[in-house]
């Protein structure tokens, strides 16, 4: 609010007088900011002195001590004692607008607004209609009305002085920030080109820039600048006249691709740059009126090389952006300023969060757990879990996640336990998921291979494979030896999940065999969709449970067509990099194509809108964040392979 109190009179202390005496000492205090003892003062000159002139102001500055220790109440009840028992005081006005301010203080702002309203038809003073038309604006702030906020705002600033001006347009801007399109035109309506018109056509040139109606802020803008010269928004209307045309200046066919095409990730870039170029190919193909084209950047698995990719790339035109594989987070801050919609390929976490221009189509931790997880809950009634995991970042992550995702399903986690990543026997861990404790036999600690920094999958346990993997009943014969002189193991979970690499979790698996944890399921990550896990478990990863992104064996007819055209094309069979890099370029190439495309923001529009794509990947679309909500593809082994699960 505005000043303390409007037109406070000079006090003139008497020589020798007490009362003089005694309130001199009262400002002092106050003036020092000691308020409990001003207030013992001020309240001991009411006591001794309350019929002399100095009696008002003693409750305005008793009021004022209050307000300023946030009693807001007992500041009101002071002020409305003044105007009780002095009504002809000089300090009546100034209590009316100090309780309006204890109520503003106390979120009461339709009560400041009533009392204004009764006020303001008997304030005859400047400065007292200036602070109560200010403080009405300030209300009407606070109750998320700022048309009649700027209507205030507007009377104060034609009641103001010049250092008074300054103060109501720092709020009048604020307010103005918050009004809609329509309550702007429905003001300038009434205003013509009067004040405040200039902060009010610069609001409505902003906001069609966050309407995505490009054309329409140029022309407001472009009216601002001709209409106020000299106003303070100016030099930025110019400024943003300038982007507006850089950004709705683009190449609506040409897509940008950001890969590491060297570097440490060179060898997921090429595979990933195949993708890319069999999608260009396919839509050619089908589309011969097209005019699509693609622009490589190398991002050479640099961060800084990769954000001075994407300005290259905006000066290029580019209508959108597929990419990177890492260093996502600089790429995508970097589209999000320049206005270009960016489909990244990551599992960094909450990457879609930097902008609305920013989306991801990858599998990630949550969207494994989730399909692992909701499967087994519905499809296959499983209700209690048991979770062993790496003790470190990966398997951390997915135990949390896996854990949270249980519960919401409706089912139980019966047991946790975690294991050092470089062990190669994990027997301490298994046993105390099923109450034992001993040592594994020698035989059954297999050599750990060399390193592989995959990660690992899910499977269960506990079927007769002899058929499917040959003999190894000798093998068997000396688990069961083993196994006659232990106790009986307590297994109460219908499957266990295990986020860990294949090579681990070809360890771990036959480990969980001899502990008598079969006919339970075994659940993994994506990781362990990899032939070394069947080499290495062998019969005992029979039935295991894997979610994944991709699978090249999958009976779909787009599956099958983007198989049978890569392996002609590269001969070699895709993985997932190329897969859902194919996917993120066929959604953009359909994406422009659009005939309803004409900014960038309409590509990020369209994407936001995208519903059940069919891709090679699955079913994909985006929700309002920018995240794929894809239907993963579920994979369980059988025998020595892979095969597809079929999902309610």
């Amino acid at each position: 609010t505005l000043f303390l109190w409007s037109c406070a009179p000079k006090i003139i202390y008497e020589k020798f007088d007490p009362a003089a005496q005694l309130f001199s000492r009262a400002e002092k205090m106050f003036h020092e900011k000691s308020y409990d003892n001003a207030l013992i003062l001020y309240n001991e000159y009411l006591d001794r002195f309350s019929d002399r002139p100095m009696a008002d102001a003693a409750l305005m500055k008793i009021g004022a001590i209050h307000t300023a220790l946030g009693n807001n109440d007992s500041a009101r009840n002071v002020y409305n004692r003044l105007i009780t028992e002095y009504p002809k005081s000089y300090f009546v006005p100034d209590a009316r607008i100090e309780i309006m301010v204890t109520y503003y203080n106390q979120g009461e702002y339709k009560k400041v607004v009533d009392q204004a309203a009764d006020f303001i038809k008997y304030a005859v003073s400047r400065a007292h209609i200036l602070r109560t038309y200010v403080l009405t604006g300030d209300a009407y702030v606070a109750l998320g009305s700022p048309k009649d906020a700027v209507n205030y705002y507007t009377m104060a600033y034609a009641k103001a002085q010049d250092q008074e001006k300054k103060v109501i347009i720092i709020k009048l801007k604020y307010a103005v920030r918050q009004l809609s399109s329509e309550d702007i035109v429905f003001l300038l309506s009434r205003l013509e080109e009067r004040f405040p018109a200039g902060y009010l056509i610069f609001q409505l040139g902003i906001n069609s820039i966050n309407e995505e109606k490009y054309y329409e802020a140029l022309k407001i803008l472009s009216e601002f600048i001709e209409k106020f010269p000299f106003h303070e928004s100016v030099q930025q209307a110019k400024k943003l006249k300038v982007e507006i045309k850089r950004n709705i200046s683009y190449s609506r066919y040409t897509i940008g691709c950001l890969l590491p095409l060297s570097g440490p990730y060179r060898f997921y870039g090429k595979r990933a740059l195949n993708g890319v170029e069999l999608a260009l190919n396919k839509f050619s193909s089908q589309n011969s009126s097209s005019h699509i084209k693609v622009i490589i950047k190398d991002t050479e698995s640099d961060p800084t090389k990769a954000v001075l990719a994407v300005r290259e790339l905006f000066y290029e035109n580019v209508a959108a952006i597929i990419g990177p594989v890492i260093t996502a987070e600089p790429v995508a801050r970097e589209a999000q300023d320049k206005g270009i919609p960016v489909i990244t390929l990551t599992q960094k976490d909450n990457i879609t969060s930097i902008g609305n221009f920013v989306f991801r189509n990858f599998i990630t931790p949550v969207t494994q757990v989730k399909a692992l997880v909701s499967y087994a809950v519905k499809d296959l009634n499983l209700n209690s879990f048991a979770i062993l995991y790496p003790n470190e970042n990966y398997g951390k992550t997915f135990m949390n996640l896996f854990w949270d995702e249980v519960i919401v399903c409706g089912g139980k986690v019966v047991g946790v336990e975690s294991y050092n990543s470089a062990n190669t026997d994990f027997s301490d861990s298994i046993k105390k998921l099923v109450g034992l404790y001993y040592e594994v036999p020698e035989h059954l600690k297999i050599n750990d291979p060399e390193a592989d920094d995959e990660k690992n999958e899910d499977a269960p346990i506990g079927e007769d494979t002899d058929t499917l993997l040959g003999d190894a009943h000798e093998y068997d014969e000396d688990i069961a030896e083993e196994k006659e002189k232990t106790p009986e193991a307590i297994v109460d979970f219908d499957a266990i999940f295990i986020p860990d690499a294949p090579t681990k979790a070809g360890l771990i698996i036959p480990q969980l065999a001899f502990y008598d944890v079969t006919d339970t399921y075994l659940l993994g990550t994506n990781l362990w969709h990899s032939d070394s896990l069947i080499e290495m478990a062998q019969q005992y990863a029979q039935n295991a449970i894997i979610p994944d992104g991709f699978f090249a064996e999958s009976a779909s007819d787009e599956v099958m067509d983007f198989v049978r055209n890569f392996n002609k094309t590269f001969h070699r069979k895709p993985e997932f990099i190329e897969a859902v890099t194919y996917d993120s370029a066929m959604i953009l190439f359909q994406t422009v194509n659009s005939p309803d495309i004409q900014f960038r923001s309409d590509i990020k529009n369209k994407l936001k809108t995208l519903n059940d794509f069919h891709g090679v990947t699955g079913l994909t679309s985006f929700d309002d964040g920018g995240e794929a909500r894809k239907k993963l593809y579920l994979l369980q082994i059988k025998g020595k392979e892979f095969v597809e699960l079929k999902r309610h």
